[in-house]
């Protein structure tokens, strides 16, 4: 996966003050104060950012305290104390209960979930507690302050157990935000997005990106909005949705289709519930088409619903049918990885197919 891709980034952001309110909005990143930086790095300044402006902010989680498996955490007990950042037992449904009981004690509670394949014990605790939590009390209480970090998707060698992309399944649930960053610089803004928004979120992170994805990162305080999905690359053929560590594969099946003469318009859809369907829709009635691609399985994959949606709003201005290039319905393969995960020649091939409709 060429590091080049990978160096595409946000075309705006807003500056934040140590309160964590919004003070001002730039165009362009254009400031002297960035720096190279990879994604877990990113993911470890947003933490240190969170756990210095907000004293009611703590982070939580299997092996965090010495700075965790993939290493997002490092330094920060050091920084901020152990009891602000520490272990939990290995107790994914417990480390979830707790999160959400501080949260709505007014605090900010960033709990982590070693790799997302380990959420499914706390799906309990996420469905039924956390995205219910202010329903059923007519607003008097929440536990807005929850965010559930977890690790997704493939690592090169991680199989079955180490590489699944759970993320369609808390799409099916009112009362949770969903976000998925595709780069260091959009890791960092929209994790401190979600860590001072009012409602719980699942903030899944690319570890396949963690050391390979590096980009100019800005060093001071900064969000990104939530819900709005991102062009990154304009187009003129065909739209191409995804997010993630997806995104680089398909603007490499973007640059390789250009060469035979096909406009490809490439969007990054950032938040993946509340999505952003209005970015979409005026996209695909520009092209005419439409293709998603994601690692989960492509059965119940949340590319279906973008594919459902944008049909019913876009049914006449479609001129073939939404393609999908997703991982397959198998457990994910660990010798066959190569032949599961949707590659930049299955992304070209369906574009081709799209056009040629």
């Amino acid at each position: 996966m060429a590091t080049t891709s990978l160096r595409t980034i946000g075309r705006s952001i807003c500056r934040v003050s140590r309160r964590g309110f919004s003070t001002s909005c730039d165009d362009k990143l254009v400031q002297p104060s960035s720096k190279s930086t990879n994604l877990y790095s990113a993911i470890n300044q947003a933490l240190h950012i969170a756990l210095e402006t907000d004293p009611r902010a703590y982070v939580f989680g299997e092996d965090v305290g010495f700075g965790g498996v993939f290493r997002c955490t490092t330094g920060l007990a050091d920084r901020f104390g152990k009891s602000r950042v520490f272990n939990t037992p290995l107790c994914e449904q417990g480390i979830i209960g707790f999160g959400i009981g501080l949260a709505a004690m007014g605090n900010r509670a960033v709990a982590e979930i070693q790799f997302a394949d380990y959420i499914y014990p706390a799906f309990d605790q996420i469905v039924n507690e956390a995205a219910k939590f202010r329903y059923r009390s007519g607003n008097q209480f929440n536990c807005g302050g929850l965010t559930i970090r977890a690790p997704y998707g493939a690592v090169g060698h991680g199989g079955h157990y180490h590489s699944q992309s759970p993320e369609a399944f808390f799409c099916h649930v009112p009362g949770i935000k969903v976000v998925i960053p595709r780069s260091p610089q959009q890791a960092k803004g929209l994790l401190l997005s979600c860590i001072r928004d009012p409602n719980p979120v699942v903030f899944f992170e690319p570890k396949w990106l963690y050391r390979l994805a590096v980009e100019e990162v800005p060093e001071y305080d900064y969000m990104l909005p939530l819900s709005e999905a991102e062009v990154i690359r304009e187009g003129s053929d065909i739209t191409l949705v995804g997010w993630g560590a997806q995104l680089s594969v398909m603007e490499q099946a973007c640059l390789d289709a250009e060469k035979e003469g096909i406009s490809c318009e490439l969007i990054d859809l950032k938040t993946l519930i509340p999505w952003d369907k209005e970015t979409i829709e005026s996209s695909v009635r520009k092209t005419g088409r439409l293709l998603i691609s994601h690692e989960a399985p492509v059965t119940g994959g949340f590319g279906a619903e973008i594919s459902a949606s944008i049909v019913e709003r876009c049914f006449l201005r479609l001129e073939a049918p939404v393609a999908r290039v997703c991982g397959l319905d198998t457990p994910f393969p660990l010798v066959f990885e190569p032949f599961y995960m949707p590659t930049k020649n299955k992304i070209l091939d369906a574009i081709k197919s799209t056009i040629n409709y």
